[in-house]
Order: C-alpha cells, then structure tokens, then sequence
C-alpha cells in the first residue's frame, strides 16, 4: 500500500470509528473537535513510551521525597 492510499485508509478508520462511537454524543460536524485532540494524544503517548516508566519512577521519588515543581 502506498503512503497515500495509507493514509486514506488511516484515515477511514478514524472517521469510520467516529461514526459509530460518537454518534449521538457529538453533533456530527463537531467530530474534529474531538478527533483532532485525541489524535494528536495518542501520538504524543507512543513517541513517549520508551521513556514512560522512567518518568513515573522519577515522579514516584520525587513524591515520595516531598519534592514538587
């Protein structure tokens, strides 16, 4: 598959799933209200995984040594 066609089906899938989960929740036009957001989310949480836990356990001492920012 293309990058193109990729990206067409990727997107597919989005809205597809934004029709059934968001139906009746959201007025349709407002969809990208909350795709957009969720998206840039997601993507945000999948470049930050390999240092997620590293993360918590520096938040984890730092709460436990009373220490805040």
């Amino acid at each position: 598959m293309s990058n193109g066609a990729n990206l067409n089906w990727i997107a597919g899938a989005i809205w597809s799933i934004a029709d059934d989960v968001l139906r009746d929740v959201y007025v349709r036009g407002k969809y990208r209200d909350v795709i957009l957001p969720m998206t840039v989310l997601r993507r945000l949480d999948a470049v930050l995984e390999p240092t997620k836990q590293e993360v918590l356990n520096t938040k984890a001492f730092l709460d436990k040594n009373s220490i805040s920012s």
